[in-house]
């Protein structure tokens, strides 16, 4: 074979790869990217969960009650007595409702692959949440209360960690401008986005689009699963957001996006279908 007709061969060659290799690594980047799994030291074990599965703490670890069905209410009366409500009692949630809102805020939902209750671009995960718990404001089984303080939710092993303890509701509650509902609930659940996670993949859409649309679907699933177990909720956007950072000890990739104060309402909203049906037809003229 002459010479020139190898080089061209060699060429050629090099050319085919390359091109293969490209079309590869674009398929591979497209793919959802597959959550990290838990490495063994948080995955709970026999002898640190009791066979009827209730709330253990373990150092600062908070072993919530595991996953399980509430309510009786459907998703279209959720739906519908779902309602923005800014006014609560003293009373304190208990460790089974903390434990719901988190599941259905980011709990998972599919155990191949981690996949969680809310929808995510790429199954990239931008989100962290973190529960600020006022003093008494949170009652576990036995009578006695969580201990008041800043946890972060851990999704695969459903725990939570406390990060600092003391009660910085006050703290919350000037940092969002004073908004009363933040000083009266019973817990104030906060969502952070490390952005990277997402931009990494879809660049500033990811930032512009799809880490914001991910925490409004956080928000409503926090809003209907309240509505299920009879909470008052009401999601808040107006805050310092360095203030905010500052509280929750908040590594400087996590950027605040929620505060979510969640309590016993004073008063349910309820209406019922009918209502609703004889305002559509009113104002359709008939």
């Amino acid at each position: 074979m002459p010479k020139l007709e190898v080089f061209a061969y060699i060429v050629g060659l090099i050319l085919t790869i390359a091109i293969v290799l490209y079309v590869l690594m674009s398929y591979i980047i497209t793919l959802p990217t597959r959550p990290i799994t838990p490495t063994p030291t948080e995955i709970p074990t026999a002898t640190t969960i009791p066979m009827e599965r209730e709330t253990v703490i373990v150092g600062d670890t908070v072993y919530l009650p595991l996953p399980r069905k509430m309510t009786n209410v459907t998703v279209e009366e959720a739906i519908l007595w779902r309602r923005s409500i800014r006014e609560y009692t003293s009373q304190p949630l208990t460790i089974h409702h903390l434990s719901m809102l988190l599941w259905a805020a980011y709990g998972v939902t599919e155990t191949r692959w981690g996949l969680r209750a809310s929808p995510s671009a790429g199954a990239t995960y931008p989100l962290e949440i973190y529960v600020v718990v006022k003093d008494r404001g949170v009652v576990l089984e036995d009578g006695s209360y969580l201990e008041a303080g800043i946890y972060k939710y851990h999704v695969y092993t459903h725990t939570l960690k406390l990060v600092k303890k003391g009660d910085y509701t006050e703290d919350l509650y000037r940092a969002a401008l004073n908004q009363e509902w933040v000083r009266d609930a019973a817990i104030n659940i906060v969502v952070t986005a490390v952005f990277e996670r997402t931009t990494r993949i879809y660049g500033e859409r990811g930032r512009v689009r799809y880490v914001p649309m991910e925490v409004g679907h956080l928000g409503q699933n926090v809003y209907l699963m309240a509505t299920a177990m009879e909470l008052g909720t009401v999601v808040i956007g107006a805050f310092y957001d360095d203030e905010v950072s500052k509280i929750l000890s908040a590594p400087p990739e996590e950027v605040p996006m929620y505060i979510i104060p969640v309590g016993i309402p004073k008063t349910l909203y309820r209406i019922s279908f009918e209502e609703i049906q004889i305002y559509i037809e009113r104002n359709r003229g008939r």
